[in-house]
């Protein structure tokens, strides 16, 4: 099997998911107060506003990083333990 690209994924699960943060951040006053509600929970310092929706975004980025680098260590490591076949004699 192929190997996963730990950078890769890293920053394929970061960039959008920090997008999503920041723009939920920046359009709060809006449809988004319910958004940014919920993940002010989970991002201190997380709000609406210019600032509140940058430093959001930040700890997004940071997070999704990490859960992105487990889910490649991850299926890297299972690609990894294949059954070994038999050979047939």
């Amino acid at each position: 099997m192929d190997r996963l690209s730990v950078k890769g994924l890293a920053l394929g699960f970061a960039v959008p998911w920090a997008l999503c943060i920041l723009a939920g951040g920046w359009m709060s006053p809006g449809w988004a107060s319910g958004f940014v509600h919920v993940f002010a929970t989970v991002y201190p310092g997380y709000g609406s506003g210019f600032v509140g929706g940058i430093v959001g975004g930040i700890e997004a980025f940071f997070d999704a990083a990490i859960a992105g680098a487990i889910v490649a260590l991850v299926y890297n490591w299972s690609a990894n333990c294949e059954p070994k076949r038999r050979s047939r004699r």
